[in-house]
């Protein structure tokens, strides 16, 4: 009997020991930081300021202890390029910063408690121990990306709950011309570039080593898609693409001022194995919800043609204005209308001929089950910090990574200052 009440004993142990452990409930805090008034949210949102002046913070994200990780483009006066903020006073600012990692970049994750960070050529990650709050693990190589680092370099990626990485390997030229980037010049077809750029990579998050081969390309024919993300809910794999430029620069016969002001469309893209998005033979035209033929391959505007085989968007918005993140709301501290949709950073424009730039904001696009069921909605704005913005680096602040933390609160980071906020709902506001 003895024995069996023992064994019972270590079977318990065992099962409990396996069960997931439950995030630790982080307080919100709605206290208010000096300077956080210049931004417009909807009735009932504030946001805190959680650390500022940290240099071009590129990508975030948020541990379920409620530490922050900013991925940088530049180094710290350290010399570093990831930036870890803690609140130990739980008001809801950072009064803790560590800096580390030597390598600039833009995406930034956290799975099984290990820390992934991206360059223009390599996916690491770093272990953590217990609580810490620097990764003391080594730095393990995931993925190799020998696609090359010019043009559209930055591997942004996402990881799932099965623990496969999507990597997007942005495009090196605009439309794939003969001549880069040069008035009248054709497209290359078919395009060498979509062998081993301008799609999504699939990956294991676990092995060490891998290396980016054609059999691994998931899906193609997507310019550049700095935005990427996982939904869970839905089991699928969400994207924001980055629309082609010049189409009156480089075809003032084909294109007029005003159209290229506005097109092509910044895409919101579900993404399923093995589709084809069309880049670069095709773009989208969001005014009239249709993809067209690109004028290097011999389009005027109004022909379709191959295009027709293309997948479409979920959305369509306006060009130019620099999608750099993109969140499927998970949580459920924001109002019910919120969850299950999707909030897009943008960076915003820089190539809009001597027009006023745009973007610069932080948009809502309402969903369930993974449809579209509205058009969107500006939810964060006042970045630019004026409404006539001749020149990008003219933007007080650049919205460009989200995070969701723990509690259901939303992280936003600037690249232009480095600034950190936090969107917290407070109905007595």
């Amino acid at each position: 009997m003895t024995r069996i009440l023992l064994a019972l004993i270590t079977l318990s142990m065992g099962f409990l020991a396996c069960q997931p452990t439950t995030p630790p409930e982080i307080p919100i805090s709605y206290a208010t930081a000096p300077d956080d008034d210049e931004l417009t949210l909807p009735d009932g949102f504030d946001v805190v300021v959680v650390a500022d002046s940290l240099g071009r913070a590129r990508h975030l994200t948020v541990r379920e202890n409620g530490d922050v990780f900013v991925h940088l483009r530049g180094k710290t006066t350290g010399g570093n390029s990831i930036v870890a903020l803690r609140d130990t006073t739980k008001d809801g600012i950072a009064d803790v910063t560590k800096d580390f990692g030597p390598y600039a970049g833009t995406g930034i994750e956290i799975f099984q408690n290990h820390l992934y960070y991206s360059t223009k050529d390599r996916i690491f990650r770093q272990g953590f121990t217990e609580d810490e709050l620097i990764p003391s693990g080594p730095m393990d190589t995931i993925v190799r990306l020998d696609s090359g680092t010019e043009g559209h370099s930055e591997k942004t990626f996402a990881i799932n709950d099965r623990g496969e990485m999507f990597v997007n390997v942005g495009s090196y030229s605009n439309a794939c011309q003969e001549e880069k980037r040069t008035k009248g010049s054709k497209g290359v077809d078919p395009c060498i570039e979509l062998e081993t750029r301008a799609g999504i990579w699939k990956f294991s998050a676990t092995e060490l080593g891998q290396e980016q081969t054609l059999d691994r390309r998931y899906a193609t024919g997507i310019r550049n898609a700095v935005a990427i993300t996982w939904d869970e809910n839905t089991q699928s794999l969400y994207a924001m693409q980055h629309g082609r430029d010049d189409l009156h620069r480089f075809w003032p016969d084909l294109f007029t001022e005003e159209q290229n002001v506005e097109l092509p469309s910044e895409e919101f893209l579900q993404v399923s194995e093995g589709d084809d998005f069309g880049w670069p033979y095709c773009y989208y035209d969001h005014t009239q919800q249709k993809r067209f033929l690109n004028p290097e391959y011999g389009g005027d505007g109004m022909k379709v043609e191959r295009c027709s085989e293309a997948k479409s968007p979920l959305l369509g918005f306006p060009g130019h204005w620099g999608p750099n993140d993109i969140l499927i709301y998970r949580g459920s501290h924001f109002p019910e209308k919120y969850h299950q949709g999707a909030f897009i950073a943008f960076h915003g424009s820089w190539n809009r001929l001597g027009h006023s730039q745009a973007g610069y904001k932080v948009v809502f696009v309402p969903m369930a089950n993974g449809k579209v069921t509205g058009d969107y909605e500006v939810f964060v704005d006042g970045f630019a910090g004026t409404d006539s913005i001749e020149a990008p680096g003219a933007a007080t602040y650049r919205p460009c990574g989200l995070a969701e933390g723990p509690d259901g609160t939303l992280y936003i980071c600037d690249s232009a200052k480095g600034r950190i906020w936090r969107v917290v709902h407070n109905p007595s506001i």
